[in-house]
């Protein structure tokens, strides 16, 4: 115990002495927020500036038409000139105009529906949005114009009730969090990211220590291998927890953030995918006899597996069969268990999620403490 304990000492201090590195470690979280802020800055919620036309006059059904396309919902509208609006348009200042056409009350009196013009230069979706509301409602007047047949005072009763029924429909809007539950979401993406990196660079003290003989001098003491390794990833372990911690804190405190996750079941989420990072990072030191060799291998792990995973856009944009290839990557499961916990799961019915990703660090960790025991080699430490 006391050459475990040794060794976290040293290789903690060995860690904090680079004040540049340690600044990185802290540093890095910050950029995963902010490219996920820049990313999902302008996903809010959309309104749309419609220009409106009345060449009907002052007809009361045409009047309520105008005040129904400017009661929905994402819509800023305005009556204005037709030669006006069509200009505005064309500049790009309005994303469409509403034209209702002289005549349109009295079609609507004889059971017919005249064409109201939705003039739109910047694609389909707005103009389908729109006519979609219109045409539902020109359809309810033009059934209340069917069942009149034609009398304009049975019409202006049927018209009036309809618009003074004794029951009311109310609505109630609710704050749109999609943008921060996904902004939430591709920042621990990020992270992942960076927890990988930051795990490599911290098992890279061993590989250092393998290439100026400093291991080969301490596997020669008494000191097993098994400790060696103990050591170098509980002092990885302290170091990623305080990154994430930073990370959470920035997010939370600094961005205003909210993941819809409380915070605790974030941190021990990111601590276990931080245990994995840093098994498979002693991993591949375990197998590699210099620096070069594990910054090589360093780049052929983290970025295809987070970019396969999901981890720098949604996974659901990739095909299905490499969908099916994330299931076998702790970021897909790290990320799978973060949205479940967003759509109100607990982290109790997630065991399984949580089971695999322990699977994966105990793993790796076997491999590595495996390797390390049998690389006994001290020939030529001196």
């Amino acid at each position: 115990m006391e050459n475990f304990v040794w060794f976290v000492r040293k290789m903690l201090i060995s860690s904090i002495r680079d004040v540049k590195q340690l600044i990185l470690y802290f540093c890095l979280p910050l950029i995963g927020v902010l490219l996920s802020m820049l990313i999902y800055s302008s996903s809010g919620e959309v309104v749309i500036n419609v220009g409106i036309v009345n060449e009907d006059g002052n007809e009361l059904v045409t009047q309520n038409a105008i005040q129904f396309v400017a009661g929905l919902d994402h819509v800023q509208a305005e009556q204005m000139e037709e030669a006006k609006a069509r200009e505005l348009v064309v500049e790009g200042k309005l994303d469409a105009a509403i034209i209702f056409s002289n005549g349109f009350t009295e079609s609507i009196n004889n059971g017919q529906s005249k064409d109201i013009e939705v003039i739109s230069i910047n694609g389909s979706t707005i103009s389908a949005y729109l006519s979609l509301y219109l045409n539902q409602y020109v359809n309810n007047l033009i059934a209340i114009s069917n069942v009149a047949q034609g009398d304009m005072v049975r019409f202006n009763e049927l018209y009036a009730d309809v618009h003074n029924a004794p029951f009311k429909m109310t609505t109630e809007s609710v704050k749109d969090v999609s943008a921060e539950r996904n902004m939430s979401k591709q920042s621990v993406g990020y992270l992942a990211v960076l927890i990988l990196f930051s795990a490599f660079t911290l098992s890279g003290m061993m590989i250092k220590e393998k290439e100026n003989r400093t291991y080969y001098r301490l596997i020669a003491s008494p000191i097993s291998a098994r400790s060696y390794i103990g050591s170098n990833i509980a002092v990885s372990l302290i170091m990623l927890a305080a990154q994430i911690a930073v990370m959470l804190v920035v997010m939370t405190k600094v961005f205003h953030i909210q993941s819809g996750v409380p915070l605790y079941q974030m941190f021990m989420l990111l601590l276990l995918f931080a245990l994995v990072a840093i098994s498979v990072a002693n991993a591949v030191v375990a197998f590699s006899s210099s620096s070069m060799t594990v910054g090589g291998i360093q780049n052929l792990v983290i970025f295809p597996t987070c970019l396969l995973a999901g981890c720098f856009f949604p996974l659901n944009m990739m095909p299905d069969a490499l969908q099916r290839i994330a299931s076998f990557l702790p970021q897909h499961w790290l990320l799978d268990t973060f949205s479940k916990l967003q759509l109100g799961e607990s982290l109790q019915s997630l065991y399984l999620n949580m089971v695999i990703l322990a699977a994966f660090a105990l793993t790796f960790a076997l491999i590595a403490m495996y390797r390390f025991t049998r690389n006994d080699d001290t020939r030529s430490y001196i």
